[in-house]
């Protein structure tokens, strides 16, 4: 059973070789001041637990204890007993595997308020502890809760839409149309479990793909080939409008299928290197989760590029706390939790300890 790489019992770990992909001359930071940055960052998260053991500041509270549970693992934690922070671990795993969180359809989005959104979150980060848990008991448990999150998944990939909009997803289980910033957090919690070795039809995975060529902002050939090679992926199909936040999801939704020779992929990657993130883009922990992860895993000059840009851009930015906060707008309202686990997920994208981002 795939689970994350093991960790010194009660230790935050590093991968011994993150000097050899950042701090070059580009960079303002050398790899320890990383290193640094992330623990701050998760002990912001542990801080900020509650008694009962979920981890949120603004609300959608199991999305968010999902999320900052992703973030913990990335950096090697693993909920168990030896340490305070593996004690938080556990704790807050319990927290999101309380059957009061997920419906008798499955779902995992509804409670919280965070939709399909938190449903394709949670799913993930169930799927990446698989087999983590702190004990027998709390491993059933994430598998019991995990298989039912996967057939929701799938029921909801299956609901009737028109030929473009196939094999995404949106706000709820029961959407009828299909937009790229959704279905890519559900497409990549189908990929993870598959690699688990649950049963995910790989039918299921191929329409995905299908619906995330259409999201491409170039018009297709005839045998599926983009017009224009250097382009990114727009919100929804058609609109032919590439923002830098879907084309780095795009490009890490595609990766994540195993399309790592995809004109696509070399396509959006380029793209990325010529509108590269900004301190005041639209979504941006969102957006930079994204480019982090999916630049990496494009290697060569590409990951150089995003390293440096996202050490740069976020440990400029990091607070006193460990935490770091929008400047702004939608993001903002989400609180800090949300943006300090993303922030935490782009730095710590070197150390390779999360199964679903590696190559």
């Amino acid at each position: 059973m795939l689970g994350l790489a093991a960790a010194t019992a009660g230790q935050t770990c590093y991968a011994q070789d993150a000097t050899k992909e950042i701090g070059s001359p580009a960079s303002l930071y050398v790899p320890d001041e990383i290193d640094r940055a992330v623990k701050s960052g998760v002990q912001y998260l542990v801080k900020t637990q509650r008694d009962n053991g979920g981890i949120s500041d603004r609300g959608h509270d199991v999305a968010m204890t999902a999320l900052a549970i992703m973030a913990m693992a990335s950096i090697g934690m693993e909920p168990q007993s030896f340490s305070a922070a593996g004690r938080s671990m556990a704790k807050a795993l319990d927290f999101v595997l309380q059957k009061k969180h997920q419906d008798v359809q499955g779902y995992l989005g509804g409670r919280d308020g965070s939709r399909m959104y938190g449903h394709g979150i949670t799913t993930l980060m169930l799927t990446e502890m698989l087999g983590m848990g702190a004990t027998v008991e709390q491993n059933e448990q994430i598998h019991e809760m995990l298989v039912n999150a996967i057939k929701l998944i799938l029921t909801a990939q299956r609901v009737s839409k028109s030929e473009k909009l196939k094999g995404g997803w949106r706000y709820t289980p029961s959407s009828r149309d299909s937009d790229l910033s959704v279905s890519v957090w559900q497409l990549m919690a189908l990929r993870s479990a598959k690699n688990d070795g649950l049963n995910v039809p790989g039918e299921a995975i191929e329409a995905a793909l299908k619906y995330l060529r259409y999201s491409y902002a170039s018009p297709l050939n005839r045998d599926g080939t983009p017009r224009t090679k250097v382009t990114g992926f727009s919100y929804t199909p058609g609109t032919h409008h590439p923002s830098f936040t879907m084309s780095a999801a795009g490009l890490l939704a595609m990766q994540v299928c195993g399309q790592y020779e995809s004109p696509m992929v070399e396509g959006a990657s380029e793209w990325l290197m010529q509108h590269p993130p900004k301190p005041n883009e639209r979504f941006f922990f969102y957006g930079l989760y994204y480019y982090a992860q999916g630049m990496h895993q494009a290697g060569g000059k590409y990951a150089k590029e995003a390293d440096d840009i996202v050490a740069n851009l976020l440990l400029e930015s990091q607070r006193s706390d460990g935490a770091w906060l929008a400047r702004g707008g939608e993001e903002r309202n989400v609180g800090a939790v949300y943006s300090t686990a993303l922030a935490v997920l782009s730095l710590s994208v070197r150390y390779h300890y999360l199964p679903i981002y590696q190559r």
